[in-house]
């Protein structure tokens, strides 16, 4: 079954979507809406997509400028199955009357407010509970990483309260020409700021308080997270954990990655499309644990990390895969997500498996001298997806 996708806004995430979802052999995109006639929207028309007006208005000056239109976004919606919204902010809110009237299945991005949808997505937390449903909000970048990385810990029963500093990037590469900021960096006044109640919508019950402020630069996202634990966790445990977890990749200063722009420049080496990061980069050499925490530092690319999700989320509300964990499995070798940047020099497989051996060795230690008044370390459970 092949399902039928619209994207409808043509900008930093909805170019990436509509790229991901026709590289899918299990979804057809059938059209982009868009309202610009910058050279945005004509790299559609250079890809091949069809192009339609979200706004009937537009239309006359959309085709006076050369861009092929191919009719209206109801003319769109009228031949899809599902549309992925990825509009600015609150405009979503307004097109859902639009979808409900087409009869479509709607996915909204982190910009939109939780109760719009009345459900926020992260593939690895709750595939599960979107199958089927009318529509689903796929929470913003930070929120998405901070559900993929204490996903890691809260499955295990790790998470006691969690705490972590966010410093955003100050605008989009793509427009840092209109409201760039240089020479100074801006705390946000409200604590917690909004990524931290936004994660919870995810994972409900997660203690969790975030602070966050912008800074002058423009290469992804920055996130440093305490978290105080149930039990001691070993060092080898939250490596083993994270590891894991799908769509993290671990990350090493002694390998040169030191900084944002090391990272991205690894992923422009890489010959990534857009120089595109879709997993969290977690610092593998900055990871810390003692008796009461863990400590962790992570990098967040705003542009890419939520379209994987876009993805997963088509098939999980039009039903077409109930398994998650296959779902994720198949997005992720669409795109090419991984879990080694250097498999020749740093494979997956001997990674995982030094892992293991480590991890099993700090059981032995655990109980030939133990922590007090703590539980022995249990073995997680993963899904098959997530040991592959």
């Amino acid at each position: 079954m092949s399902v039928k996708v619209a994207v409808n806004g043509y900008g930093v995430i909805g170019k990436r979507v509509a790229d991901a979802v026709a590289l899918q052999d299990d979804m057809e995109l059938v059209g982009v809406a868009d309202v610009v006639t910058d050279y945005r929207v004509r790299v559609a028309a250079e890809r091949g997509y069809p192009i339609y007006a979200s706004a009937p208005d537009r239309r006359p000056l959309m085709e006076q400028t050369g861009i092929p239109v191919a009719g209206s976004l109801d003319d769109l919606l009228a031949r899809v199955d599902i549309v992925v919204d990825c509009t600015p902010k609150g405009i979503g809110a307004k097109n859902k009357a639009v979808y409900e009237q087409a009869g479509v299945k709607a996915i909204f991005q982190g910009g939109e407010k939780h109760e719009l949808a009345g459900l926020s997505f992260t593939a690895q937390v709750n595939y599960a509970d979107a199958l089927n449903k009318q529509f689903a909000r796929v929470v913003s970048c930070n929120t998405t990483a901070l559900c993929r990385v204490l996903h890691a810990l809260h499955k295990n029963g790790w998470v006691k309260r969690a705490r972590a500093v966010l410093l955003r990037r100050a605008t989009d590469p793509w427009e840092s020409h209109k409201n760039g900021m240089i020479n100074t960096a801006i705390p946000e006044t409200k604590v917690p700021s909004h990524q931290g109640p936004d994660a919870r919508t995810v994972i409900p019950g997660l203690d969790i308080t975030t602070m966050a402020g912008a800074g002058p630069y423009n290469l992804s996202h920055l996130h440093f997270a305490m978290v105080e634990t149930t039990r001691p966790v070993s060092l080898d445990e939250l490596r083993h954990a994270l590891w894991e977890e799908p769509r993290i990749a671990f990350v090493r200063a002694t390998d040169g990655l030191v900084s944002l722009n090391a990272v991205i420049e690894l992923m422009r080496d890489l010959r990534r499309p857009r120089s595109d990061m879709w997993e969290v980069a977690v610092w593998e050499d900055a990871l810390a644990a003692d008796e009461r925490e863990v400590y962790l530092s992570f990098q967040v690319h705003n542009e890419a990390i939520t379209i994987p999700e876009s993805v997963d989320c088509i098939r999980a509300l039009t039903g077409i895969e109930a398994d998650g964990a296959k779902s994720i499995a198949k997005t992720n070798r669409a795109l090419g997500v991984v879990k080694s940047f250097l498999p020749r020099t740093l494979p997956e497989q001997t990674i995982h498996a030094a892992m293991g051996e480590a991890l099993e060795e700090a059981k032995l230690e655990f109980i030939e001298e133990g922590f007090k008044g703590a539980e022995e370390p249990a073995e997680p459970e993963f899904t098959p997806a997530q040991r592959s």
